[in-house]
């Protein structure tokens, strides 16, 4: 059984890291009507306290004093704003959090036996679509593995490779041609399993069609090769390496998990069999497909920087976009000077290049794992009905346990709570698709496809990749033609969260810019959804428009309640009130997941050394309207090693201590005892977030870095020796398919050429061209 190729050392364990590393339970578990009626309350307290603060402090200063001063009006209409914003988005809180404890609390599981029985007669294909670019090899091959071994009965898997094609880097080379392999040696690992149950299924059958009641010899035969699968799985687990924590999920969860729900299904056989009983025969014919679909997927690998025909703009939407454009069509390959071209051809036309085509698509993050029973679920879900419209069913990523360093520990605990938010506004048709995982019907993607031909080539965009939140835009466009997107209540996928603060400030940088920039889809939505007869509720509208914007207007809001001195009159315990179910039910949720109440605090500090952060992400999405060009993607770094901040993100966090500090003297001072409290109570908890996120010594090599990385350039390596030769200039030669091809030599763009003789001879210019500079 093949092991972990290229394994990195463990990242040392910090204190106050997370020990367990047991998962959450896959089915959530049901809420008590206390806990909703509670959460109704909360929604209802919020909104009666900041009533009751708008009319009681802001009304009432301008009853009792007037406008008395032009500052004193602007400070209580700008406060009143602030104030107003963070409760509308504690409040989608809350009412997000509402709807997922509705979902829980109504949500059946759907048996096993119904799920095989319906895949009996039900073969919708399923492509499986990892999109990966410099990724540890590690980590891709668990991610296949988990895709590989999904009880699914047409599965394919798609190692889409995003690397440079030829590196010249020996180690980049290195890892690229070990990524290359991966899919092949899954492939070839499940050979075996799958042409032994292949064979088993071949002899029921046989048995089947002259006896239509099982025989005991063959419900035990069933019984053994379950057994046998079981084991499989076993020895395979055993001979991982294990380096983290996510190694642990792979082995216990994902093959451990698998291992054993074979394993008590061949005890149930055996029982069966030794009490001379015997499952009806479509159903032995159930058991039976069951194994082989579990070890029968197919697996490629594909890289679209090989083929000049398509697009290599830089970003996952694209890199997705090349393949699914050429899925179901079928092509003549042609030898290019910039790489292969692909020639489409009519459907009786000889092809040499054939892609197939698929009704689902799964689109997988390199870096997540699935439970066994994903697609299973997720497909069947899709095929109800009742659900013919909808597009996109996920289930929101939870976090792995187990981490070794406090900020991922805690970037944990906002993914899981992420997790139920998402799975609330699915309870109000507000859902949006979240990349890392997600079961897609093509033909709803064909539906928002946007067709445009770039340098000759037909470039096809199914995803868009105008922002780096492609999945957030996609969203958007689905529901305008009129379909639906929802999440499966359960936990069945998993996904890395950044284990230290450079990589945590890429990742959250990313999210912070692109939500702007799509809101006026939204508003494109409501028109064209009214005027289909469905418009778009109240509440759906206001989660939609949260979700998009509130990181823009909380790190602005929360910048002014930092830096501006407000009048002490503006201040009220109403607004504390107002704020307190928020952070209540937060801490209930955290609890909820595992995670201790008083990491509401945590989080709260952790919000604000991230706040510039969230602001360049924000003002990268302003800079994007304005210029009209692309913001490139930044892909989260999954490396084991620390990744370096850049200087001001870890310069701010320290400034806003300094700055908090100073305010709370100043307030002190002049009896401002509000503020006072505030800018203590920020300054306190900024400083055990950067001692306990970013650490002290890190933030002085970063700044180290920051300030010295410029002066050094990379040394290129002296050949030994006491003289070093100079290079002597090569011979020109003449790359006469790119001529043919592009019609001039690569690299230079045509010029005013009035005549050229001889391949080397020098062009004769016209006057005009000289004048205009293109003589070389």
């Amino acid at each position: 059984m093949p092991t972990k190729s290229l394994a990195s050392p463990a990242r040392k364990r910090q204190l106050g890291a997370e020990r367990s590393t047991q998962p959450l339970p896959t089915v959530h578990e049901i809420p008590s009507d206390s806990k909703i009626t509670w959460g109704r309350l909360a929604i209802i307290a919020t909104v009666v306290a900041w009533f009751g603060y708008v009319i009681y402090t802001i009304l009432r200063q301008f009853l009792n004093n007037g406008t008395e001063s032009f500052r004193f009006t602007t400070e209580a209409v700008s406060y009143w704003v602030v104030v107003s914003f963070l409760t509308f988005s504690a409040l989608m809180y809350l009412i997000a959090r509402q709807g997922a404890l509705q979902r829980f609390r109504d949500h059946v599981r759907v048996p096993r036996a119904e799920l095989d029985s319906h895949f009996a007669t039900h073969h919708g294909s399923l492509t499986v679509l990892v999109p990966s670019y410099s990724e540890e090899p590690g980590v891709v091959r668990g991610t296949l593995w988990s895709a590989a071994l999904q009880e699914y009965p047409d599965l394919r898997i798609v190692l889409l490779l995003d690397d440079p094609p030829h590196p010249t880097d020996p180690a980049v080379a290195a890892q690229l041609q070990v990524s290359r392999s991966i899919a092949r040696d899954i492939e070839r690992a499940l050979a075996e399993p799958k042409a032994r149950f292949t064979e088993e299924l071949l002899i029921c059958e046989l048995e089947l069609a002259g006896n239509d009641q099982p025989t005991e010899r063959a419900v035990q035969r069933l019984a053994d090769n379950y057994q046998w699968a079981a084991r499989w799985l076993q020895a395979m687990a055993s001979s991982e390496t294990i380096d983290d924590h996510v190694d642990t999920f792979f082995v216990e969860q994902v093959l451990g998990g698998l291992a054993a729900e074979l394993s008590l299904t061949g005890a149930a056989l055996a029982a069966a069999a030794k009490e001379g009983t015997a499952p009806a025969a479509a159903r032995m014919l159930e058991l039976h497909r069951r194994l082989l679909w579990t070890f029968s997927a197919e697996l490629d690998t594909f890289e679209r920087k090989l083929f000049s025909s398509l697009s290599h703009e830089a970003n996952k939407a694209m890199n997705l976009n090349a393949y699914i454009g050429l899925m179901g069509r079928r092509f003549q390959r042609e030898d290019g000077p910039d790489g292969t071209i692909l020639r489409p051809v009519e459907d009786d036309a000889p092809a040499d290049y054939v892609v197939r085509d698929s009704e689902y698509l799964l689109t997988l993050d390199a870096d997540s794992l699935l439970l066994r029973d994903y697609c299973l679920r997720l497909v069947y879900f899709l095929e109800q009905p009742d659900n013919a419209r909808v597009a996109v069913t996920q289930t929101p990523y939870s976090s792995f346990r187990g981490a070794p360093t406090r900020i991922e520990r805690l970037a944990g605990a906002t993914t899981d709570i992420q997790h139920i938010l998402h799975q609330g506004m699915s309870y109000y048709g507000a859902t949006f698709w979240v990349g890392a995982n997600a079961v897609i019907r093509k033909v709803a993607l064909e539906d928002i496809v946007e067709v445009e031909t770039v340098g000759g080539f037909e470039v096809r965009r199914y995803v868009q990749d105008r922002t780096v939140i492609e999945d957030t835009e996609s969203s958007i466009d689905l529901g305008t033609h009129g379909w639906s997107l929802v999440n499966y209540p359960e936990r069945l996928s998993y996904s890395a969260t950044p284990p230290d603060f450079g990589s945590l400030i890429v990742q959250r940088r990313r999210w912070a810019n692109g939500g702007l920039l799509i809101l006026p889809k939204l508003w494109r939505q409501m028109r064209e959804r009214r005027r289909q007869g469905h418009p778009i509720s109240l509440i759906e509208l206001a989660l939609r428009v949260n979700y998009m914007t509130s990181i823009a207007w909380a790190s602005f809001g929360l910048i002014f309640l930092l830096a501006y001195p407000y009048d002490s009159r503006l201040l009220s315990p109403v607004v504390v009130l107002a704020a307190l179910p928020y952070f209540l039910a937060m801490g209930s949720d955290l609890r909820y997941c595992g995670y201790k109440f008083s990491d509401i605090f945590r989080i709260y500090g952790f919000n604000l050394i991230l706040l510039p952060v969230n602001l360049a992400g924000v003002l990268k999405s302003l800079q994007q309207a304005v210029t009209s060009k692309k913001i490139p993607f930044a892909r989260t770094p999954k490396v084991r090693n620390r990744t370096a901040a850049p200087l001001l993100f870890v310069v701010v966090p320290f400034l806003i201590v300094a700055f908090s500090a100073l305010t709370l003297w100043r307030d002190v001072s002049n009896e401002n005892w509000g503020n006072a409290a505030f800018a203590g109570f920020n300054a306190l908890l900024a400083s055990t977030a950067i001692l306990t996120y970013i650490g002290i010594w890190n933030s002085i090599v970063d700044v180290w870095l920051g300030l010295t990385q410029w002066m050094f350039i990379e040394r290129a390596p002296r050949r030994k020796g006491a003289q070093v030769a100079l290079p002597q200039p090569a011979e020109p030669t003449l790359d006469w398919r790119a001529v043919i091809y592009h019609g001039h030599v690569v690299g230079e763009l045509p010029s005013d050429v009035e005549l050229v003789t001889g391949p080397f001879v020098k062009p004769v210019v016209s006057k005009r061209a000289a004048k205009q500079g293109v003589l070389r």
